[in-house]
């Protein structure tokens, strides 16, 4: 059997108040800001920003990308408490939290909206990985590939190697919460049920218009000039 790890419940409400601190602190010292525009020039060609102002463009697609965070952890949680799932979901959920709340050493050398992108980034990544280690939630086509596009974006601003090693963190969490095949064939049709949910459908939504509302596109059948 899967076996469902006890950890502390917590709600996404203090991850709210650490963005809003750390957004009014980006606008004293402008660090985030300064971030953002020296990555602009290492993007790859796949990633393309058509607006006079890229570097805004950039900038609000990762602050939307943090904010997003606190609501998909309180989402996820209401479906699984409205099909009866809390318990095994918890784990992800508080995992997700305290990647803000409780960050290893590693991530408490990093403040600001610079530390929060990489908080976010685990966050996403880790609910990706939920998804794809159960049967029942990868059959169901919940992510949107324009999800995955932005969490592939995202790995690029906080750049490598560093996202690899986050990448490999994420694996690790996942292996210790549901590393076993009884995990993947759970069936979990009740919470994909669940997913039709108005808050899931309209964070599909929010999911599928971050990149068109920020000019960016990624173009995969770029070929380098040779």
């Amino acid at each position: 059997m899967y076996e469902r790890v006890a950890v502390p419940f917590m709600t996404p409400e203090t991850v709210f108040s650490i963005i809003d601190q750390a957004k009014q602190q980006e606008t004293l010292s402008g660090q985030f800001r300064r971030h953002i525009a020296a990555r602009l020039t290492e993007l790859p060609p796949i990633v393309t920003i058509r607006h006079r102002d890229p570097r805004h463009c950039l900038l609000q697609f990762a602050i939307e990308y943090i904010e997003m965070a606190p609501r998909l952890i309180e989402c996820v949680g209401v479906c699984a408490r409205e099909a009866n799932k809390q318990a095994l979901f918890r784990p992800f959920t508080s995992a997700a939290i305290n990647y803000f709340v409780q960050p290893s050493m590693l991530l408490a050398r990093y403040d600001g909206l610079d530390g929060l992108l990489i908080k976010a980034y685990l966050c996403h990544r880790l609910m990706e990985e939920m998804y794809e280690n159960n049967k029942s939630i990868r059959n169901s086509q919940l992510v949107e590939v324009e999800a995955t596009q932005a969490n592939l974006l995202t790995h690029h601003l906080i750049g490598e190697p560093f996202a690899n090693e986050l990448d490999q963190a994420i694996l690790i969490t996942v292996r210790q919460i549901a590393g076993t095949p009884d995990y993947y064939e759970l069936n979990l049709d009740p919470f994909v049920e669940q997913v039709r949910h108005t808050a899931w459908n309209w964070m599909r939504e929010y999911w599928r218009d971050l990149l068109l509302r920020n000019h960016i596109g990624f173009q995969f059948n770029y070929r380098r000039p040779v």
